[in-house]
């Protein structure tokens, strides 16, 4: 009888833990949009990742500006959580981050680029959610316009639309 009481004690608890992280970062409700792995601090699930849904992302101080970019026509307001923002709210730790699309095609892209001011995690454009088909739900968007540095091969290589998921590396 002690045993089991200890078993459901455990299994309570672990599903309390499992509902809020300790440092606070809910468990998504909806469906999840992005997973932050690695080199973080602040973990939402029993695996060390930290998942969002759009609502979660949505919480978050969001940053707009608008830009034209080499693949759409035309400038086009984007809205988002800002890359830097995110990696703080996860407490990342790492020097690279291995971008992940839902098609598996990845990319690297130095955490030094995750500057107040710099790319935004954009789940909106002109205010609606970006659907799949319109390379979303989230395009990582570097202020072109802007910031005319940003008008490179290299920095357009890092705007990875359909993003699913980011390993904060060493």
């Amino acid at each position: 009888m002690n045993r089991q009481l200890l078993l459901l004690s455990a299994a309570i608890s672990f599903l309390f833990a499992a509902s809020v992280s300790a440092e606070g970062l809910p468990v998504p409700e909806g469906n999840v949009i992005l997973t932050v792995s690695g080199k973080i601090g602040v973990a939402n699930s029993a695996d060390a990742t930290a998942s969002f849904d759009l609502a979660m992302l949505d919480a978050m101080p969001q940053t707009s500006f608008e830009t034209a970019t080499i693949w759409t026509e035309g400038v086009a307001r984007y809205s988002g959580v800002e890359l830097a923002v995110l990696l703080d709210a996860v407490d990342a730790d790492g020097s690279q981050l291995l971008m992940t699309a839902l098609n598996d095609y990845a990319i690297e892209l130095p955490a030094r680029d995750a500057v107040p001011g710099g790319p935004i995690l954009a789940t909106r454009v002109d205010g609606k959610p970006l659907s799949v088909r319109d390379k979303g739900p989230i395009w990582v968007i570097y202020p072109f316009d802007d910031k005319p540095a940003y008008k490179t091969e290299v920095v357009y290589s890092r705007s990875i639309w359909q993003l699913k998921s980011i390993e904060v590396e060493e």
